[in-house]
């Protein structure tokens, strides 16, 4: 199933055609395209160049891995996430290695390596679901988590699946249509909550 967005400007269409089904496909996604995924992941931009991102990952072919992965998820994604056959979270490490202070960037740019990662899924037909309901205190236990590192975000990685094997409440969600705010509510200028002209003007009609 396609669900690309309806833009009122015109992007990339990779941004256009990635979204987070729920329905996998049983297909198994080779090590050379989880190679790439981790490569473009890897190139993504960070504070200091300080790449804080990491990730623990499993496919079915590792089954006993791929459920202790699946187990930290919450009841309720375990049900769709089961089908995906390649699970992983992201992990950000929190402290800059050099002199051990905070980095309070760690997350954004965990976030950013992780868009990188699914831009790339997008390119070879491969589709994302992020999640955040999972137990990171599970991860910490079972993976072992050094002290300063942090799980950020759980994925579910596959081919597009049968939305029918999904139950009735998840199949309704996938076939429902996707929405945005627009650019006016969250690009400010001047003033908190004053939209910015930028975005305010038509095109070609900017304020002189």
């Amino acid at each position: 199933m396609e669900k690309p967005a309806e833009t009122h400007y015109p992007i990339h269409d990779l941004l256009r055609q990635r979204w987070s089904p729920r329905a996998f496909s049983d297909r198994a996604v080779s090590h050379d395209v989880l190679c790439s995924l981790m490569e473009a992941a890897r190139w993504a931009p960070s504070s200091s160049n300080e790449q804080p991102w990491h990730f623990l990952i499993a496919t079915k072919e590792t089954a006993v891995e791929y459920d202790r992965l699946l187990s930290c998820l919450n009841d309720s994604n375990q049900v769709w996430a089961r089908l995906a056959p390649v699970l992983a979270i992201s992990i950000a490490h929190t402290v800059f290695a050099d002199g051990g202070e905070t980095n309070r960037h760690a997350f954004h740019d965990v976030g950013l390596c992780v868009e990188n990662l699914v831009i790339e899924a997008t390119s070879v037909e491969l589709m994302v679901h992020q999640m955040a309901g999972f137990s990171p205190d599970k991860v910490r236990e079972l993976f072992e988590l050094p002290a300063d590192c942090e799980a950020v975000a759980a994925m579910a990685i596959g081919y597009p699946g049968d939305s029918s094997l999904l139950p009735d409440r998840l199949r309704q969600r996938e076939g429902s249509p996707r929405s945005r705010k627009p650019i006016t509510d969250f690009v400010f200028t001047g003033r908190w909550g004053h939209p910015s002209p930028i975005v305010t003007n038509p095109i070609g009609k900017e304020t002189r």
